[in-house]
């Protein structure tokens, strides 16, 4: 079974077992981390991308985020 790469939005946990959101990844080569909560001022970077295990990604988050009625998002 092959790791899915994590992509931005997607929930990770990084190889010192801190949880993350990742918010940019620059040039396909440096991926952008910041807490899951309390904003974005203590970001960090890794340009190890296999070293992040995607929890959840951000489709999943959004799906089970999302209230029961509302209506389905754009282009579904």
């Amino acid at each position: 079974m092959t790791r899915a790469r994590a992509g931005v939005g997607d929930l990770i946990e990084d190889a010192d077992g801190r949880h993350a959101i990742v918010t940019d990844i620059k040039q396909g080569a440096v991926w952008v981390l910041r807490p899951v909560s309390g904003g974005t001022t203590n970001q960090w970077e890794t340009d190890e991308p296999d070293s992040l295990h995607v929890i959840e990604t951000r489709e999943e988050r959004v799906k089970r985020q999302a209230p029961l009625d509302a209506p389905p998002p754009r282009g579904s």
